[in-house]
């Protein structure tokens, strides 16, 4: 077959999407590949298949068990025979799984990295046909990404050992300039074909809030959106098992994931939320790599993450079937002080060296400035996420809070100049809140330990919202007539341009948002929009009739209700009600090996409403 009629046969999609042809005929002429693409971009399809069209065996190297497994079994729903050789097998299954290997039986194996140098994998490797080797999640082989693993390194050296040098395929969402030299030069690519398909996507909705009360916040999104499948993220176990105890005590069907659950527990859970009998998953970061869940829609970040790059690819979990997702960030002034706590402690790698590790530090410090002036921009959040992966997009987006919120300029220079002093005069020798409640005129204890009522700009801002002198104060940081120290605990310091704000003559304006009356909330439709059509209130009997046959089936087969189908699948379905094999065929997602399995079913459920 060709590779269209694969793409159509087995996957059931009409047209490539943007980048994967170009990465696929690369592949094909024999080049190595190293193609940065945002997750929901179909990477995967990149791999699978050229691998159906090569001779010999690809290699998929993958660093999680979850996401192996997750790959395998949708592609066997695609009627495509594959593996996986990870520690989740006994051992008796383990060698089953490569005799069958070495007799043929599959096209694509999933392995861990760090099962490619053990004595019986290698046995097996240099006696079979290797025609192709795929990097996912390549990022992981540098240790200027963020997710560093060091059996990623021996990766090169399994290929030295090969017979054959196969054709290197490397596939990442995330990468900066920096860390793509590093997976080309580490995987030893040979004069790779390098894509970048961009890192936007359009379909995700992004905006920072600062709640009073996050949970409150959560919680009431949570129950405007109850069909809807979400992941909160937080930075702690302790605060997993806070929030996700909440909300179940609140009548929320949730469940959680971190480090800390064992094993079983972690992978029941992860189930409950695959299988759609939890709709609502929070976890830490620990969460989410493994997971081709297409149908979450939103994300929300109940602290601000370490950085940009774990942040994009955390909130991508969001929209991956192309539908429209949200991506929200509560941020507050603590989980800086959490992260900078996480920095400190959370590299005990042996594999580096000490002078890496403090390399490592530093710019993992100079990341959470990153993420944190994301989090205090007014300017378009789209176009900083762009720009700080070397894009450059429109300053105006449309579809993220800052683009859709008003803003006015407003002086702020008499506000500004109140900061500068008053750090000034008590020597820079205290952190964010004394600086702020000193200014507001607070009798705090600790105002009152450090003297810092007798200040002289001691209440001089005591008129101004609390939040508007936190606003102001993030906005001198961004622009640099601050700096917040990150020595163990955060102190406010001058600047070489904190001086030039003292002058009378220094107007400083920033953009601030309107205050407005509050807008009465408009019942939300329950129907999902798609990028295949937006369904009317009288699709909603077959949207939920062809749902329910969804979920029948998956429960048949043990297996992830999208699947069968994803939801943009069923909203195809509605759109065109298809009453035979070829109008079925026309359907978006609907391959011919999924038309004989669930075809039938779907035309009956569709015909008899």
């Amino acid at each position: 077959m060709t590779k269209q009629e694969l793409l159509k046969t087995h996957f059931g999609y009409d047209t490539f999407r943007e980048g994967q042809e170009a990465v696929i005929d690369a592949l094909l002429a024999g080049k190595d590949v190293l193609a940065v693409m945002p997750t929901g971009a179909g990477k995967s399809i990149c791999y699978q298949v050229p691998a159906l069209m090569m001779k010999g065996i690809t290699l998929v190297i993958s660093p999680l068990i979850s996401l192996m497994k997750d790959q395998v079994r949708s592609l066997n729903q695609a009627g495509i025979s594959a593996a996986y050789l990870n520690s989740s097998l006994t051992q008796g299954q383990y060698f089953t799984a490569l005799r069958y290997a070495k007799a043929g039986r599959y096209s694509i194996i999933y392995v861990a990295p760090e099962r490619l140098t053990t004595e019986a994998f290698l046995d097996f490797a240099l006696s079979a046909d290797i025609s192709m080797i795929a990097v996912d999640e390549a990022h992981c082989v540098s240790q200027w990404g963020q997710d560093f693993r060091p059996s990623y390194l021996k990766i090169a050296e399994f290929v030295a050992q090969l017979p054959k040098r196969p054709v290197i395929g490397a596939f990442t969402a995330t990468a900066t300039k920096e860390v793509r030299e590093d997976i080309a030069r580490l995987l030893g690519l040979q004069d790779p074909f390098c894509t970048t398909t961009g890192f936007d996507r359009e379909n995700l909705y992004f905006a920072v809030k600062t709640p009073k009360d996050k949970y409150k916040e959560v919680h009431d999104y949570i129950l405007e959106h109850p069909d809807d499948s979400g992941i909160i993220y937080c930075l702690t176990r302790k605060l997993v098992e806070e929030v996700c105890g909440k909300l179940i005590r609140d009548g929320i069907t949730a469940t959680r994931y971190h480090a800390g659950l064992s094993d079983e527990e972690r992978r029941n859970n992860q189930d409950d939320f695959i299988y759609d009998r939890c709709r609502v998953m929070v976890a830490t970061n620990a969460f989410g790599m493994g997971i081709d869940k297409s149908d979450v829609r939103y994300v929300i970040h109940y602290n601000m993450p370490k950085n940009m790059e774990g942040y994009y690819q955390e909130a991508g979990r969001a929209g991956r079937d192309g539908d429209p997702a949200e991506c929200i960030l509560l941020y507050s002034g603590k989980d800086v002080v959490t992260n900078q706590y996480l920095i400190e402690r959370g590299q005990d790698n042996q594999e580096m060296e000490a002078a890496a590790w403090r390399l490592v530090r530093e710019r993992d410090q100079e990341r959470l400035k990153q993420m944190t002036f994301y989090c205090f921009t007014h300017d378009c959040l789209r176009e900083y996420i762009l720009k700080y992966f070397g894009e450059y997009g429109k300053s105006y987006c449309g579809n993220c809070l800052n683009c859709q919120t008003e803003f006015e300029e407003q002086d702020v220079s008499r506000e500004a100049r109140a900061m500068i002093r008053c750090v000034e005069s008590s020597g820079q020798r205290y952190g964010v809140t004394v600086i702020l409640d000193t200014l507001r005129g607070a009798s705090t204890a600790k105002i009152r330990q450090y003297e810092m009522d007798g200040n002289p700009e001691y209440g001089v801002c005591a008129k101004i919202p609390a939040h508007r002198l936190r606003q102001i104060f993030n906005y001198l940081v961004l622009k640099e007539y601050l700096y917040l120290t990150d020595d163990g605990y955060t102190i406010v310091k001058l600047t070489a341009a904190s001086r030039s704000l003292l002058e009378e003559a220094h107007i400083l304006t920033m953009k601030m948002p309107k205050e407005q009356e509050p807008k009465k909330k408009e019942k939300r439709s329950r129907l999902p929009k798609s990028a295949v059509g937006e369904l009317g209130e009288q699709d909603e009997p077959l949207f939920q009739k062809l749902r329910a046959l969804r979920l029948e089936i998956a429960r048949e087969e043990k297996i992830p209700p999208y699947m069968v189908f994803s939801d943009k699948t069923l909203i195809h379905m509605c759109l065109l009600k298809p009453g035979n094999e070829e109008e079925m065929l026309n359907v978006t997602g609907v391959g011919r090996h999924k038309y004989e399995k669930y075809g039938k079913r779907f035309i009956d459920a569709v015909q008899k409403l």
